[in-house]
């Protein structure tokens, strides 16, 4: 007989898990509408993401005291195969006058026409306001209207470095819609192939929505008090992790609830059983990720700076709603959430059979064997990590459709020697002033000039006497052309030559321009990726260490995971060069990848050690590795299997960083579920045997 005490306490157990959902949708589910603003706050300029110590950045500081106004110059290029006609060049005469009539530009205003040596192709330099973003998106796309229905047989396209920015804000404009909706789409794919049932997918789907809800109102409005910076990199990488790291975290908590439901009747007790084994390993790689990416505070680029707490708060939204949102509407749901497959109270566990009780059967038996394989071939595939092309990749490459800009410079680059659009600026003591022009008039790398374009210039004091320099403070300014394209290999080249001599000079001088903002961000790279990755693999140590209570555990772990990433990168490179057929990756590129590949892949082995070590207690630590493997597996590989799926879904965003961030990070957490963690750690675990508990008390339990 149920007395009304009893009842009283039923139903009190009810009001918990739904005063979690509602707090979830009601104040969850508003917060959710900042995902769609974050595109408003973001930054893409290179320049601003530089530190004040490097030499582009202190000569922008001082080019702002000669510039009237900030500007970001557009190219229009007209071409006709066989030569321009009278009629072609008075249209692009009347192109300047409508041009210059366009709202947000500066007030430098339209330089040109200018034709080429051959006849064939002339350009329009549009000088356009780059103090708003939106608004140059916007005036971009009114020159290209102004210039939208050329006569037949003559192109005309909008490019230099105005139109392959607005390329790229458009690009980055995909990820507020198409990107999350292909990530969702995948995700409820393989949930539905995994746990073939229609109502678990839009549990979790749901529970990672939110949770990405969460994380981008916090995003939004630290970007709006200048805390943190925004950019398209950096959002679609929230989308990712947000989406990606809450399924996978949720997986683990249904995986463990489905376990419980088979010994308690009590879908109450079941899931008290289930987070009480569930929040330590979650919490853990949650922390792990957090603190791995909050290395990148170390960076001294600010946009990777700004990756670290963007994606950070993306991995706390995921693990605050896979402990709380999740498990309350597991139990308000009950068995029923695994429909029509419901675990029955007293069913048996099949965790031994299949394929995971084979896998974990050939490790007890070969456990030497299959380390040292493992180990061998990962080792040749990090070989191949030498081959991988980091020259600088020119902007006109980055994307991976053809848009106006990449089809201009290709225009500008058959047609004209030189890029006056990027001109190297050159701040110098007014004493210096003369030698400066000199040795640059006679330095390689700068263009030759034409009886009607000089390319090497001092920056006149005014348009009404061209020939009398601009003196501020003691300084002047030189502009020089450079002979190549201004993103291209052979003007980085050529402008640290020039910053070389230049400095001989005088060490006072500085070298500015887009392509030093090129070579300086290149450096600063380089010196974070020596900063920033002894970092992560200390941190993680440290958490490793605590969560496991051992040294030689953890050492095993990072050791496998360092490895496995160079694998990754190895078998990247050669996919890059020889499928792909890619120009080459951005520095940037492989020190994003060790910190989503570590923190990341290092999941996996946490769920798999968590458990050998909660079943080591018991049974001892060779059986308690092979029971830990048999019954991860098939959560940690659907886990590995939805994350890699998600950063897949980054390949809809037509950017070359971005691809290459997607099939990297979506081939090593493949490769760290399948391989590292089913394979190479819990063999190499059986191998050793207690001793990877050193030097708690369980490495010396029989």
């Amino acid at each position: 007989m149920v007395t009304g005490t009893h009842r009283a306490g039923r139903s009190r157990r009810w009001l918990l898990p739904v005063a979690v959902l509602l707090v979830w949708v009601f104040v969850g589910g508003p917060l959710s509408s900042f995902a769609g603003q974050l595109g408003s706050i973001q930054e893409n300029d290179n320049a601003a993401f530089l530190p004040q110590s490097a030499e582009s950045t202190r000569a922008l500081e001082k080019l702002v005291r000669f510039q009237d106004e900030d500007t970001l110059p557009a190219v229009v290029v007209a071409e006709r195969d066989g030569g321009l006609t009278a009629d072609d060049t008075a249209l692009l005469q009347r192109y300047a006058g409508e041009l210059a009539d366009v709202p947000g530009l500066a007030a430098s205003g339209v330089t040109g026409p200018i034709p080429s040596a051959d006849g064939e192709a002339a350009q329009l330099v549009v000088n356009l306001d780059a103090r708003d973003g939106d608004a140059l998106l916007e005036t971009v796309g009114k020159v290209r209207d102004v210039v939208a229905d050329p006569p037949a047989g003559l192109t005309v396209l909008v490019g230099g470095q105005g139109g392959i920015l607005g390329d790229f804000i458009e690009a980055f404009g995909a990820i507020d819609g198409i990107l999350l909706v292909v990530a969702l789409l995948v995700v409820l794919v393989i949930l539905l192939v995994v746990y073939r049932t229609p109502v678990l997918p839009l549990v979790v789907i749901l529970s990672s929505v939110l949770a990405l809800g969460v994380a981008s109102a916090a995003v939004y409005g630290l970007a709006r008090a200048d805390v943190l910076d925004v950019n398209g990199q950096s959002q679609g990488i929230l989308f990712i992790l947000a989406i990606g790291a809450a399924t996978d975290y949720s997986l683990l908590v249904v995986s463990r609830f489905r376990e419980e439901l088979r010994d308690h009747e009590s879908r109450f007790t079941a899931m008290g059983r289930a987070l009480r084994a569930s929040w330590e390993p979650v919490v853990a790689s949650g922390l792990t990720v957090v603190l791995g990416l909050l290395c990148l505070l170390l960076s001294d680029l600010s946009s990777l700076a700004g990756l670290g707490p963007v994606g950070a708060l993306g991995i706390v939204g995921a693990v605050l709603a896979s402990l709380t949102l999740l498990p309350a509407m597991l139990v308000l749901l009950g068995r029923a959430a695994f429909w029509p497959f419901m675990p029955a109270y007293g069913s048996e566990h099949r965790d031994d059979r299949g394929v995971w009780g084979r896998v974990a059967r050939l490790v007890g038996r070969r456990a030497p064997a299959v380390a040292v394989v493992t180990a061998l071939v990962l080792g040749v595939l990090a070989a191949f990590i030498t081959t991988l092309d980091e020259d600088p990749v020119p902007q006109t490459e980055l994307f991976l459709t053809e848009v106006d800009s990449v089809r201009a410079q290709e225009v500008l680059d058959a047609h004209f020697e030189s890029d006056s659009s990027s001109p190297v600026q050159v701040v110098v003591p007014a004493a210096r002033l003369q030698e400066t022009v000199a040795l640059l008039q006679d330095h390689p790398g700068i263009a030759r000039p034409t009886d009607r374009t000089p390319t090497v210039f001092a920056l006149p004091a005014s348009p009404e006497d061209p020939t009398t320099p601009k003196v501020v403070d003691g300084e002047a300014v030189v502009l020089a052309t450079l002979d190549a394209p201004g993103d291209s290999a052979a003007a980085t080249r050529t402008l640290e030559l020039l910053r070389t001599d230049l400095h001989t000079l005088d060490d006072d001088v500085l070298v500015g321009g887009s392509t030093a903002i090129l070579v300086d961000t290149r450096d600063t790279t380089q010196r974070d990726r020596a900063v920033v990755i002894p970092a992560i693999l200390l941190v993680i140590l440290v958490v490793l260490a605590l969560l496991l209570r051992s040294l030689v555990a953890p050492l095993l772990l990072i050791l496998a995971n360092v490895l496995s990433f160079g694998a990754t990168m190895g078998v990247s490179a050669l996919v890059f060069e020889h499928v792909f057929d890619y120009p080459a990756s951005d520095p940037s590129t492989s020190l994003i990848a060790f910190v989503f590949l570590v923190a990341l892949g290092i999941d996996y082995s946490i769920f798999l050690m968590t458990r050998v070590r909660e079943e080591s207690l018991r049974r001892g630590t060779r059986p308690g590795i092979l029971k830990g493997l048999s019954v991860t597996g098939g959560v940690i590989t659907s886990a590995g299997v939805v994350l890699a799926a998600t950063f897949t879904a980054l390949g809809v965003i037509p950017i070359l960083f971005l691809a290459q961030i997607a099939f990297i990070v979506a081939f090593g957490v493949l490769l760290d579920a399948l391989v590292v963690r089913s394979l190479l750690v819990p063999a190499l675990c059986h191998w050793i045997g207690p001793g990877i508990w050193w030097p708690s008390r369980l490495a010396r339990r029989p």
